[in-house]
């Protein structure tokens, strides 16, 4: 019995993976596009890279593929609240925290100018 409850858990997305899930979650359904074009703003990701995701997730459960038209749609399998554990803010040193820094703050990457 303990194997069927472990089957039923949700995978635990990568970092990338949590990233479309937020971009599906705000859009709802999407198209490879336009998850693409929503991660672009905040750092580049080429459309086969964003593709390539999307198939893994769908494979994992996390996402679900519409191809009844030629043009496949992607949502999210489960509501934001089913991964709130996983969904944690972006670590201290990457480019999307750095991105959100209140204005006039130095970067947590660098030191205050002046000091050694």
């Amino acid at each position: 019995m303990a194997a069927k409850s472990r089957s039923l858990a949700l995978p635990k997305p990568t970092d990338a993976e949590l990233a479309i899930l937020r971009v599906l979650w705000q859009r709802g359904p999407s198209t490879v596009r336009e998850v693409m074009d929503e991660l672009n703003r905040a750092h580049d990701t080429g459309y086969t890279t964003a593709l390539k995701l999307l198939q893994i997730m769908t494979e994992k459960g996390l996402v679900r593929r519409d191809e009844t038209t030629r043009t496949h749609v992607y949502e999210a399998a489960r509501p934001r609240r089913s991964h709130a554990a996983t969904a944690r803010p972006p670590p201290a040193g990457s480019r999307l925290r750095r991105r959100h820094a209140p204005v006039g703050h130095a970067s947590p990457r660098r030191p205050p100018c002046g000091a050694r």
